[in-house]
């Protein structure tokens, strides 16, 4: 990959994710992080963020991915309560992912990221709230509170779980509600739908400076104009457009042993793919479109923004507030706000075969 780079491209942020990268040994860690190294440098004050599973994790991992640069760590929990945890198939006790922290923190990582579920089968809302008064006793710096996606066509191991041990519409949105309480009672900024931080935080300085930005993997205050996604399925973004690694691992590793781009399929920006992209960026970070922001940077023709402006205004009727400042989602529609960003996807795919929205 590096003769097809330019000379002296650095990162200002890399990633370990997307599964469980601390399965692999020591000395694979550090094999690993050589090579991508001796290709693409960390530039100075970069950010090297890597995926925990307590379950597989420990000291000998840790020390290896210390020594070679990490910085952030973000540790999975999804929920606390045993009965929960046996539905799904991930067991994790509050007492090793507490011990996994402290062994974080006693190297030096002061940045930990969280990640917690509503919406999960046999999930209440005094479930969730024990779950989260647990992991707001180990003070994470970040919490991403997600949604549980339910797509047992994709994932075959969820079609064991029962159906009608999962929460309706109403009941994954008062899950959500009561998750979102605690955090803000317990002095966390809210970062746009489904992120918490410590003020101070990057996150929340992003967010205040209008500086927040979302991307595959959540929100970021990662301002690079490219993304590299590496393994299958992974997705690259650049300023010219998106491309998709091939999704079957045996394809993916057979591409890159013939020293071939791994790129199965891609995306190249036209039309009005940029002014669009942005504004769902600024729905998902801001919750508001500045009309003056969208004129200045992509000059659309006279009066498509009122047009978008107006179909929207009537999908979702009270939900939306339009003044010559641009377009702004009322305090009560934002819990729709990804299908009210959705809405600006010109090329918005049917609803079958997605997960829920809230």
């Amino acid at each position: 990959m590096g003769q097809n780079l330019p000379k002296g491209i650095t990162l200002s942020r890399m990633h370990w994710g997307g599964g469980t990268p601390t399965l692999m040994a020591p000395d694979m860690i550090e094999e690993l992080a050589d090579a991508v190294f001796e290709i693409l440098p960390l530039s100075k004050g970069a950010e090297f963020s890597v995926e925990i599973d307590p379950n597989q994790i420990d000291e000998a991992r840790l020390d290896a991915l210390m020594r070679k640069g990490m910085t952030r760590a973000s540790v999975g929990i999804q929920d606390f309560h045993t009965d929960i945890q046996k539905t799904i198939g991930r067991i994790q006790s509050f007492e090793i992912t507490r011990d996994v922290i402290d062994m974080l923190r006693d190297r030096g990582i002061r940045s930990v990221n969280a990640d917690i579920l509503f919406g999960l089968p046999h999930q209440s809302k005094e479930r969730i709230a024990e779950s989260v008064q647990k992991l707001l006793s180990l003070s994470p710096d970040r919490v991403a509170l997600y949604g549980y996606a339910h797509v047992p066509w994709m994932a075959k191991r969820q079609q064991l779980i029962p159906t009608d041990a999962l929460p309706t519409p109403v009941q994954r949105l008062q899950l959500f509600e009561t998750a979102r309480r605690l955090f803000l009672w317990d002095g966390y900024r809210e970062i746009g739908i489904d992120h918490f931080a410590k003020p101070g935080d990057g996150l929340d300085i992003a967010q205040r400076t209008g500086r927040l930005r979302r991307n595959f993997q959540g929100y970021t205050d990662d301002t690079a104009e490219a993304l590299i996604g590496l393994g299958a399925s992974a997705i690259s973004k650049f300023p010219q457009g998106f491309a998709q690694n091939a999704p079957a691992t045996a394809d993916y590793v057979k591409r890159v042993k013939e020293r071939r781009f791994a790129t199965s399929r891609g995306h190249v920006f036209a039309g009005e793919d940029l002014m669009r992209s942005r504004m769902i960026e600024a729905l998902m970070c801001d919750f508001q479109i500045d009309r003056a922001e969208i004129l200045r940077d992509f000059n659309p023709k006279p009066g498509q923004l009122d047009a978008l402006f107006a179909e929207v205004s009537a999908a979702f009727p009270d939900m939306l507030e339009i003044s010559p400042a641009g377009l702004q989602i009322k305090k009560k529609g934002q819990a729709l706000t990804r299908m009210i960003a959705r809405t600006f996807d010109a090329y918005n795919l049917s609803k079958a075969g997605h997960s829920p929205a809230m």
